[in-house]
């Protein structure tokens, strides 16, 4: 459990910095507003197809 856990935090990191650095997650119908003094972005579209392929992969490695 611990390798997986480690695994598992691991690409969530690289993850985390391919977004940062490339725009790859942000999809037509995400919400994105840009104020004077902040910018609010919410990742809907990209929730919801991370959801689906999160759902089918633990679906297939579960039977």
């Amino acid at each position: 459990m611990g390798r997986f856990l480690i695994a598992a935090g691991v690409v969530l990191i690289v993850l985390g910095l391919l977004s940062y650095v490339l725009p790859l997650f942000r999809l037509p119908g995400d919400i994105r507003y840009e104020g004077e003094h902040f910018k609010m972005y919410v990742p809907i579209v990209t929730c919801i197809i991370i959801s689906i392929i999160l759902t089918l992969l633990f679906n297939f490695f579960r039977k």
